[in-house]
């Protein structure tokens, strides 16, 4: 398991909340409310998981110390990775 720092910003002219997770690049997304954007965030970043590990990329260490000052919110955001059986070939 890996404990990453999601961020999320509240867009006060369309009430949507943008969310990044701060110390994986490339992992953003967005929802109507606070909760789907946690939602959002967290398929995002199960994606990008996924897509580095299929592509033999590094996953990036979590820093416990990533910080935005602009954010209007900091919390931690959980990933868990599940080991797959690789398909054999005959």
């Amino acid at each position: 398991m890996f404990e990453y720092r999601a961020a999320y910003y509240h867009d006060e002219t369309n009430g949507w909340f943008t969310a990044k997770v701060l110390d994986f690049p490339g992992v953003v997304s967005q929802g109507r409310t606070l909760n789907k954007a946690r939602r959002m965030l967290s398929d995002a970043l199960r994606e990008m998981t996924e897509w580095l590990m299929e592509d033999s990329q590094p996953i990036p260490r979590p820093d416990p110390t990533a910080a935005d000052a602009s954010a209007d919110m900091i919390e931690p955001i959980q990933l868990i990775i599940r080991a797959r059986p690789r398909a054999t070939t005959p």
